[in-house]
């Protein structure tokens, strides 16, 4: 399955028919929504976005970018779970922005909004330090990307970037350690 996946990326990306893209659709369903999932598991509960509006806006986007050059099924979920995420940090900054102000409505219940407030911050301030991080050095950065919002082995993650798995363990190391302090002195 993992070959056909391939093959059908490459078709894809050769700009293949309409049939190609539902065949992919079709193959990468499963394992979208599982991606899907694990990204709204850290999530509030109650968020607005389901597993399938994620799952089929992700897909969407990926279709229609025609700037990438499918490597592999591992490079594409990859690519789809910071697709995801992105989504994710753009509903919540949105979020953010209508709590402060933007299409002003009063909230009857207090508890309602400090959690929502909450986990928005949350998810920009890591989103901040991960662009930070990605300045100091890009390749952690992905690392992170692959591995915490990809789910992605150690080993797929390596693929991907083409280095050893143990670079991408020292880099993965490396990484939470910096994200840590730096979310530490952001919240």
């Amino acid at each position: 399955m993992a070959d056909d996946v391939t093959q059908i990326l490459i078709k894809v990306s050769e700009g293949d028919s309409e049939d190609a893209y539902n065949r992919l659709f079709s193959k990468v369903y499963n394992e979208l929504k599982d991606i899907a999932n694990q990204q709204l598991s850290r999530e509030r509960e109650g968020h607005t976005y389901s597993k399938t509006d994620l799952v089929h806006e992700a897909f969407m986007k990926l279709i229609d970018t025609d700037q990438v050059e499918w490597k592999s099924r591992t490079h594409f979920y990859g690519i789809a779970a910071i697709c995801m995420k992105q989504m994710l940090v753009d509903y919540a900054r949105k979020k953010l922005a209508v709590k402060r102000g933007g299409n002003f409505s009063r909230q009857t219940y207090i508890d309602d909004l400090i959690p929502a407030v909450s986990e928005a911050k949350k998810i920009i301030s890591l989103d901040e330090a991960l662009k930070k991080l990605e300045t100091f050095d890009k390749r952690m950065a992905d690392v992170v990307n692959y591995r915490f919002f990809g789910g992605l082995t150690i080993e797929e993650t390596a693929e991907i970037l083409q280095v050893s798995t143990n670079t991408v363990n020292r880099d993965w190391v490396k990484a939470r350690g910096l994200l840590y302090k730096e979310l530490k002195e952001q919240l």
